[in-house]
């Protein structure tokens, strides 16, 4: 027999595990703040995989029950290519595929209906289980018309999405689970991709965040570890061009490309795992990959094509405090990379030649973006040396740490650098970085 106090005692020990993996308190305020903001109903879309259903139940409901004991009601929307392979074949039906979609013919709609619903069932009933509200929507929400592709049989182009069921829930306090199944108006029912019908779930609703959940966690490069980000105007081409990224990597890239083409600049896409949804959700770095439309870097060889007024702010709010009268009169800036909206930028000088960064700036709406990051890799490919100082107990050390070759400290200063072997010319440049006149005062 259930046992619902033991089940509640062990949300709570998830929970109280989950926020202690998070460690920064700050970061998830912030986070908290921003989800809160983007609407009840407007949180979040959450995508699960069959596969996910089948080898992880556990760590998805243990999450899924984390955010709802903090107020947050994503909305889930879940595949299931595994069982129903298992199920036609349990029946003698072959599973057969064109360009990746399902052909299904009167015979696999009906088995696909019924694989649909039953799974819909074990995450709902899992959850309700744990003590968390739930509502079954296998029905209802995605209305669509038969595909072109006659050859495909019975399925469905989505060509509307019924919102209410969804905030009929989700005001009830119960987090909506959703089957990619559809209807026609008259009320044939037709299959539906998993993937293209939370792309379309995403344009119609605009969440705040869309979250894949995946047995990989994200998006692999060729040495097989996770991209922890991709900034889509600086990074798509390229990836696009990579013979490592496989065809099935590819086309999840294009299809996030598509969605976020048609969401503001706000929204995201996340790969991860199931248990570490809450560290890619609450914490800057994130522990699978983070796709955003990103902005272009704009780069600066003089304070004269720079906004001065707009990088003072982002520079003043970013360390809490301000920046000297006369810092645009006496810096001289051999080059500057400023984001096109002035959320992110970096001051290089010269000193004796050596690129020295002056300020190394995010925002703080902007962090865990993968902003940073795009900066660095911009300064590094055009300068072969760098050094650079940071106070001793700067939040950012850890970044500044895993991207240098070497640091010096003492008690004020961090001073590091990449790029120099002479130790004479290693000595000086910390010299020059330790005495170089503050810019910034409380």
């Amino acid at each position: 027999m259930h046992n619902p106090q033991s089940s509640d005692t062990k949300v709570k020990e998830t929970i109280v595990q989950l926020l202690s993996n998070l460690a920064n308190p700050k970061e998830f305020n912030q986070y908290m703040t921003r989800f809160v903001e983007a609407g009840q109903t407007r949180f979040a879309v959450i995508k699960v995989g069959g596969s996910v259903l089948q080898n992880d139940l556990e760590n998805l409901c243990s999450s899924l029950a984390f955010l709802e004991r903090i107020g947050l009601f994503p909305i889930v929307i879940h595949g299931a290519g595994p069982q129903l392979n298992e199920n036609l074949q349990k029946q003698g039906i072959e599973s057969e595929f064109i360009d990746g979609q399902r052909v299904t013919s009167q015979a696999v709609l009906g088995i696909a209906k019924k694989t649909f619903v039953e799974q819909n069932l074990i995450l709902a009933n899992r959850l309700q289980a744990m003590g968390v509200k739930t509502a079954s929507l296998t029905s209802g929400v995605f209305f669509a018309e038969p595909s072109e592709q006659k050859e495909l049989g019975f399925v469905g182009d989505v060509t509307r999405i019924d919102l209410e069921p969804i905030d009929i829930a989700i005001k009830a306090g119960a987090i909506p689970i959703l089957s990619s199944f559809s209807e026609t108006e008259s009320g044939q029912g037709l299959n539906i991709n998993a993937d293209v019908a939370t792309n379309q779930l995403a344009i119609g609703l605009n969440p705040y965040k869309i979250i894949f959940l995946t047995g990989t966690g994200g998006l692999l490069n060729k040495k097989g570890d996770i991209i922890s980000s991709v900034n889509l105007i600086t990074d798509y081409d390229r990836l696009m061009q990579e013979d490592w990224l496989n065809g099935g990597m590819k086309l999840k890239i294009q299809q996030v490309a598509e969605i976020l083409s048609q969401l503001p600049s706000t929204s995201s896409v996340s790969i991860t795992k199931p248990s570490h949804l809450a560290k890619e959700l609450f914490t800057h770095k994130g522990s699978g990959t983070l796709i955003r439309k990103g902005e272009s870097i704009m780069t600066h060889d003089s304070v004269e094509t720079i906004k001065k007024d707009k990088l003072q702010l982002l520079i003043e709010k970013s360390f809490n405090k301000k920046l000297a009268d006369d810092y645009f009169e006496t810096t001289e800036i051999h080059r500057a990379y400023i984001t096109y909206c002035y959320r992110a930028a970096a001051v290089v000088t010269l000193k004796n030649g050596i690129p020295y960064l002056d300020k190394f700036v995010v925002a703080d709406e902007a962090k865990g973006e993968g902003l940073g990051k795009v900066l660095w890799q911009k300064i590094k490919s055009e300068h072969s040396q760098l050094h650079w100082r940071a106070k001793a107990n700067n939040p950012i050390n850890g970044f500044y740490f895993s991207h240098c070759e070497g640091c010096i400290k003492d008690p004020e200063w961090n001073i590091f650098w990449y790029g120099m072997d002479d130790f004479e010319q290693v000595k000086q440049s910390a010299e020059q970085a330790k005495h170089h006149p503050v810019t910034l005062t409380q």
